[in-house]
Parts: structure tokens; C-alpha cells; sequence
């Protein structure tokens, strides 16, 4: 099971952006919340929506969940 944060900073285009741990696009931990361990990064994304309303996955190491 591969543990999940989302960067509380927005992204240009206005999304808050999922990451696995050890993605080497991981931003500064100040700016990361924790989303806990899962299978996969759309129950990662699930777990981020509650708290962001636009959440995208990383398109390096969640490419499966990256739409734009």
C-alpha cells in the first residue's frame, strides 16, 4: 500500500495535485497533507476531494489519475 499526500498549493490551472511518497516532484512538506495509505491513487483522490474541491493526480507518479 503506497502512502498519498496532496500539495495544499494550487497548481496553475487551479487543481491541488496528488503524489506518492518518494515522487521526486513532491513538494516541500510544509505544503503537503497527508492522505494516508491506499491501493490506489483514485481512492487517494476521493480521500482529497472531502478537503479540495479540484484535486489531479501527478502525471510522474500518478499517471493513471492525471487528466490534464
Amino acid at each position: 500500500m503506497a502512502q498519498y499526500f496532496v500539495n495544499q498549493n494550487q497548481q496553475v490551472e487551479g487543481q491541488h495535485e496528488i503524489h506518492v511518497e518518494g515522487c521526486e516532484f513532491l513538494p516541500f512538506e510544509k505544503n503537503l497533507l497527508e492522505l494516508g495509505g491506499h491501493t490506489d491513487c483514485s481512492s487517494a483522490i476521493g480521500v482529497a476531494r472531502s478537503t479540495f474541491e479540484e484535486v489531479n493526480g501527478c502525471k510522474h507518479c500518478c499517471p493513471d489519475c492525471h487528466t490534464t
